[in-house]
């Protein structure tokens, strides 16, 4: 059995950023869809949580850091879904996410599923940081300066 120190061992899935765009893709398998090898709506959550989690380890924001410490976490405090075409089995897809407001306890991001550049799921959300007892609290200063590298206020959807 091999390990993350093995060099040859392959490593999970990462995105890469695109101006202030983070990409990250996706395959649809089997289990992901139903009956009938369309994605199961849930999915579509699982998969822009996976690509936000991303996000936030290539700007060096150590969540489990900051829960260890008992200082809190992003906890998703609002989100709306618009389901546009299906994804089916065996698609590539690739979750484009944006970073569109920036307040001292949240952010407010815009996240894309696509498959072949057509846009076929849409995220607005807003992610909190949140105290272990659950109350908003302010995110750490350079976590916020961290999202100010990738602020993009732009309308979901326009062109760089």
């Amino acid at each position: 059995m091999t390990d993350a120190s093995d060099p040859v061992a392959p490593h999970p899935p990462g995105g890469v950023f695109d101006g202030t765009t983070h990409l990250y893709a996706v395959r649809v398998y089997y289990e992901d869809t139903d009956l009938s090898g369309i994605v199961y709506h849930a999915n579509y959550l699982r998969w822009f949580e996976r690509a936000r989690s991303d996000v936030l380890r290539m700007l060096e924001i150590d969540q489990r850091a900051a829960i260890e410490a008992g200082e809190g976490a992003y906890a998703v405090a609002d989100v709306q879904l618009r389901y546009i075409r299906p994804a089916l089995l065996d698609d590539d897809v690739v979750i484009h996410t944006r970073c569109s407001e920036l307040r001292a306890a949240s952010v407010r991001m815009e996240q894309e599923a696509k498959r072949n550049g057509e846009t076929i799921c849409t995220a607005q959300l807003r992610v909190g940081f949140v105290a272990p007892n659950g109350r908003p609290r302010r995110q750490p200063e350079a976590w916020r300066e961290a999202f100010t590298r990738i602020l993009d206020t732009r309308p979901l959807g326009e062109p760089a």
